[in-house]
Order: structure tokens, then sequence, then C-alpha cells
């Protein structure tokens, strides 16, 4: 079990580290703006007095070291995802590992950004709140199924 949970912990690193390469992708070829972490550390700052809806986080109060604490966040979900990817599947799924569990997970987990995080934020339930819905929508799809991409890739590196 200890090392179904090391390859989880890996695997979730291994598929932050792409989906974050994706987005400077996406920045420096389509000009799309990078995630800002400091909101989303913010939120999470905000968590520890029970606040989990905000009507805009950047009016919140802020928190000196967001910014850390976003990334950090950041990666503990994205090594969560992994974690719990490698519970769901076992230790046969990381022998000969296949997209399509992963593809799956990463497609469900778009679900806690649109109906967690994003209306915790300000953002209304999936970004309904943004000037454009569907193409945050339509990227956070995306990014999610770079984030399968790497965790499946990542488990085929470590099989």
């Amino acid at each position: 079990m200890v090392e179904l949970l090391w390859r989880g912990v890996i695997i979730g690193i291994g598929a932050t580290i792409l989906m974050d390469l994706w987005a400077i992708v996406l920045n420096r070829v389509f000009a799309q703006p990078r995630a800002n972490w400091a909101p989303v550390g913010r939120w999470f700052y905000h968590l520890k007095s029970g606040r989990m809806f905000h009507d805009s986080i950047a009016t919140s109060d802020a928190y000196a070291h967001e910014l850390a604490l976003g990334w950090v966040s950041h990666y503990a979900v994205g090594i969560l995802y992994g974690v719990l990817l490698a519970v769901f599947v076992g230790p046969t799924w990381f022998a000969e590992p296949t997209f399509l569990p992963a593809w799956i997970w990463g497609i469900v987990t778009v679900g806690a950004g649109w109906f967690l995080l994003q209306p915790g934020l300000g953002l209304g339930w999936a970004a309904s709140k943004t000037p454009n819905p569907m193409k945050v929508r339509a990227l956070n799809l995306v990014a999610h199924t770079v984030f399968a991409l790497g965790l499946w890739g990542t488990a085929l590196l470590i099989r």
C-alpha cells in the first residue's frame, strides 16, 4: 500500500508539472494569461476561518504569503488527485498504465474547480460570472486532459 501511495504522489507531481508547462505554452504561443495562484492561496487561507465562498476573493482580506500558499495548494491538490487515482486503479494499472482511467479521472476532477474553487473565488458555478464562461470551461477541460496525460505519462515512466 505504501508503494501505491508513493506512486500516486509521483504521478500527481508529474501531472501537475505537465499542466504548468501547458500553461506556459498557452501563454507564449496564444498570449493566454498564466494562472495566478495568489487568489487560490487567499481562498485556502480563508478556509481556516470557515469561509468557503466569497463574492469576490479580491475583496477578501489579503494574506502576506498567499502566492506561495497558492502554489503549494496547487501541487498538494495535484498530489491528492494522483494518490486518489492510484487507490482507485490499484497496482495492476501501474504495471500496464492506460490512458482512459487517467483521462476519466482528469475530467472528474474538473468538478472540484467548477463547483468548489470557482464559486469560492466568486467566479460563479463553472465560471458563470466570468466574461466568457464557455472559454474558461473549455480551457479547464483541456488543462485537466493535459493533467490526465501527465498522470498516464508519469505512470508509464515509473512502471
